[in-house]
């Protein structure tokens, strides 16, 4: 009775379509409808690999001037993991590249010693000229009763600044740098240049001594560097006295200046006023004394500027 109320209300037909929802869980979607869904995206193309860097050569490759006083820069073997020189180990960037100087009572010779990745070593020797010092031998004695204990009372804290100072590694990078003059002027004092008194040698002179003529003159950055010592008060030699590190080891001492313009860690860049000359301290009259040391050892300005033009 059911079924044959159910057919005269739908026909046969509907029916028909009836079973065909309840079998398809009642979607009236047709199945053509569902499949014909978007495909799923391929595997995403990779990029294509970075260029390999080029591998440096198991050699060294440097240029400089490699005499006492002198400096050299290059770069260390491809591999290298260490790097010595004359025995200290010493560091280079990431680009493999080095700064080294030679001191100016440096020995005949030196030496260079990478080590590499894979355990082997590579050496080279390098012959280190001897230099023509500007000497003066005098007739009369020279004094050795040395430095009073009142002055060194004075002194010994003022040098206790300057080795900290110079301990400093600030990560400037001026070293990378073609170094230029600080100042142009009269060069009244020449570095190394020494007195023998009656055969016995006194101190040699560790910077370059330029002349300007007036107080007040301002002088510049020879390179990038961070400054490590700007003296509050006058040091008993050094006067007024400002420090710059160039990185790697390398620093700059600017002596007797009448007037300090940059301060404690303070970045400095090639060129920039950062002091005016005077003769404050122990000095005979205006002039700015440059010196550089590399480590321990102490370098001839002019050998990392050239000539003065």
């Amino acid at each position: 009775m059911r079924r044959g109320l159910l057919a005269g209300l739908l026909g046969a037909g509907g029916i028909a379509a009836l079973l065909a929802s309840c079998v398809s869980g009642g979607s009236s979607t047709p199945e053509r409808a569902r499949t014909s869904a978007a495909p799923r995206p391929g595997p995403a193309t990779p990029a294509p690999a970075p260029p390999p860097e080029p591998v440096r050569p198991a050699v060294f490759a440097f240029a400089g001037e490699i005499e006492q006083g002198g400096w050299i820069k290059g770069t260390v073997p491809g591999g290298t993991r260490t790097l010595l020189f004359n025995g200290t180990e010493i560091p280079f960037d990431a680009n493999g590249v080095f700064f080294a100087a030679f001191d100016r009572d440096a020995g005949p010779t030196a030496s260079l010693v990478a080590r590499l990745a894979d355990g082997r070593t590579v050496t080279r020797a390098l012959a280190v000229a001897p230099r023509d010092w500007q000497i003066e031998r005098v007739n009369i004695a020279r004094r050795t009763d040395g430095p009073s204990e009142a002055f060194m009372r004075i002194r010994r804290p003022e040098l206790a600044q300057i080795v900290a100072a110079r301990a400093k590694r600030t990560g400037a990078d001026g070293w990378r740098q073609d170094f230029i003059w600080p100042v142009k002027g009269r060069i009244s004092g020449r570095f190394g240049s020494q007195r023998i008194y009656r055969g016995e040698p006194g101190s040699y002179h560790s910077g370059l001594d330029i002349s300007s003529g007036t107080s007040g003159t301002p002088f510049v950055a020879p390179a990038d560097g961070v400054v490590i010592l700007a003296a509050q008060s006058p040091f008993s030699l050094e006067g007024n006295l400002l420090m710059i590190d160039h990185g790697h080891g390398l620093n700059s001492a600017f002596l007797h200046c009448s007037q300090i313009l940059v301060r404690e860690g303070e970045s400095v860049r090639q060129g920039q006023v950062i002091g005016k000359i005077g003769s404050t301290g122990r000095a005979t009259g205006p002039h700015l004394h440059w010196s550089m040391k590399w480590n321990d050892a102490r370098i001839d300005p002019i050998l990392l500027t050239g000539p003065m033009n």
